[in-house]
């Protein structure tokens, strides 16, 4: 998206450039015919320098620069050379000279006036062109300088997150495995009690599916973001997909006694997906309802055209926890206190639907008697 957004910024400012330089020139070449050139034909003519010509203003300048330098040769030489200039530009502009002030120590100095104040018109008529290129080289640094700090200030935001990341997941792996290595330490030296063995075993059984858990959410994270990693999109039917997840959850919905409202149209919704991702973030988003949502509540679960809804009436998320909810490891104080959740699950699957081109956003307004919404708004096929 980078690339995209400055490839327009460059083609849009030179554009607004070849305006900018087309307007100066027209408005330039109105002020030389209209005033500069009327009044240097008449100090010309006073001096007995006849020139006459048509065209480009520009061009003319530059026509008019060369036409004056050669009338100094000799006079079959200055002929020969102002009719092939003539004949080059495509111009006519005849350039004589008769003053009797070209004679003498005057001519010197004449000739030098002449000669510079050409020059000074050529360099005013190439104004808008010198101007044009050095805004936009001004233009083109700044940019390019204030994409530099961004790229810069992103990587020391990815160095934050990582380390942060690297702390939340050496903290949640280490819990767990402090139980464990507690509890099977008892067991192996005997000093449980018999009625506890059982409790103890649950106990580490329960841990090692955690770290399992964290594990394999901390793997698809980080599968999704490795640079080798690609969607592989195809045709599909959302609507029968998200039945099928459903379907796969409907079970846990019940054991908590929560009730599941389903909102799906009988048709088809075709969309261009990786079915497998797709599924994995709606899933993600079903369990989040089952664990945060409120015992025997209820849950929604939506799905008109390219919008896609999970709502629960469970305990509204805080505000500012809502501005980083979506962040990898991100857990409201009281989630963190009970241990539940990774803090992943809504991350990988706003990471699959950003690579889907969509977005997953959180909708706390969404009314209807539910609490919260995630939303997932997939781009239409």
């Amino acid at each position: 998206m980078q690339k995209k957004s400055l490839k327009l910024f460059l083609i849009q400012n030179f554009l607004i450039i070849l305006l900018c330089i087309y307007i100066s020139e027209e408005l330039l070449s109105l002020l030389y015919r209209l005033v500069i050139l009327p009044g240097l034909m008449d100090l010309f003519k006073m001096q007995q320098i006849t020139i006459s010509g048509n065209g480009n203003i520009l061009i003319f300048m530059i026509q008019l620069l060369f036409c004056y330098l050669v009338s100094f040769l000799p006079k079959g030489a200055s002929d020969y050379l102002q009719g092939f200039l003539t004949d080059l530009f495509g111009i006519g502009i005849q350039f004589k000279v008769t003053s009797p002030l070209y004679q003498g120590q005057w001519a010197s100095l004449l000739t030098v006036s002449f000669l510079l104040l050409l020059l000074f018109l050529l360099g005013l008529s190439l104004l808008p062109y010198i101007a044009g290129t050095l805004w936009y080289y001004k233009t083109v640094t700044g940019k390019v300088n204030e994409l530099l700090e961004e790229e810069k200030e992103r990587q020391l935001n990815y160095e934050r997150k990582r380390n942060l990341l690297l702390s939340d997941i050496a903290h949640d792996i280490k819990t767990p495995i402090t139980t464990i290595c507690g509890y099977s330490k008892a067991l192996s030296e005997g000093v449980a009690q018999e009625e506890k063995r059982m409790d103890y075993l649950n106990a580490i059984y329960g841990k090692a599916l955690r770290i399992d858990e964290l594990i394999t959410l901390l793997f698809e994270y980080v599968k999704l973001d490795s640079e080798g990693f690609c969607l592989h999109k195809e045709p599909g039917d959302l609507a029968e997909l998200l039945r099928e997840t459903i379907a796969a959850h409907y079970a846990d919905f019940e054991e908590k006694q929560i009730t599941l409202t389903i909102d799906i149209p009988d048709h088809d919704l075709p969309c261009e997906m990786d079915s497998l991702q797709i599924g994995r973030a709606i899933t993600n988003l079903l369990t989040n309802a089952l664990r945060y949502g409120r015992e025997k509540g209820k849950v929604l679960v939506r799905l008109r055209d390219d919008l896609l809804t999970v709502a629960d009436d469970g305990k509204p998320i805080d505000p500012d926890f809502a501005e980083r909810i979506f962040d990898p490891f991100s857990r409201e104080d009281s989630s963190r206190r009970t241990k539940e959740g990774s803090g992943l699950g809504l991350s990988i699957s706003a990471k699959i639907v950003e690579m889907h081109g969509g977005k997953l956003f959180l909708d706390q307004e969404f009314g209807e008697g539910y609490t919260k919404a995630f939303r997932i708004r997939l781009p239409e096929y």
